[in-house]
């Protein structure tokens, strides 16, 4: 993929939510956003270093990639003054990665005004599907000064 972080959704919230970055633990693994918007999140995320004693991606980091996702999107439709907090994620995982770069793509299953819902599927360097979550957060109006 070859794509640029594209900023400037209309909202002027992907500014905003990148401006923070995808935080810590995102930056440990490695994730590097790819695309933001409310309509689609995509993001890489290296194998190596996110694996499980097994020298196999790690269950675990497909599901902190596709939360990382999720709670992008979630954010940018919430909205200026708003915050996304993850009330719900499930994960199934359909094979192993052993190596190389897996991608996450988010797109929403449904975007409201109190909770938006978003489907990411994580595919490897030859586009077999490696895991679909399922992310639901609730949108909420920000604590005063924060």
């Amino acid at each position: 993929m070859d794509e640029q972080p594209r900023l400037g959704d209309p909202t002027d919230m992907t500014e905003q939510v990148l401006a923070g970055g995808a935080g810590g633990l995102a930056q440990r693994m490695e994730i590097e956003l790819v695309l933001c918007s409310s309509a689609r999140v995509v993001a890489r995320m290296p194998v190596e270093g996110n694996t499980q004693p097994y020298g196999l991606l790690h269950g675990g980091a497909s599901v902190v990639l596709a939360e990382t996702l999720g709670s992008i999107g979630s954010a940018i439709h919430a909205g200026p003054g708003r915050i996304a907090v993850g009330v719900d994620i499930n994960a199934t995982h359909h094979r192993a990665a052993r190596g190389g770069v897996v991608t996450g793509v988010a797109t929403p299953v449904q975007l409201g005004s109190t909770l938006a819902c978003y489907e990411v599927v994580v595919t490897d360097e030859d586009d077999r599907r490696i895991c679909t979550a399922r992310i639901t957060c609730l949108l909420r109006d920000a604590a005063p000064g924060a």
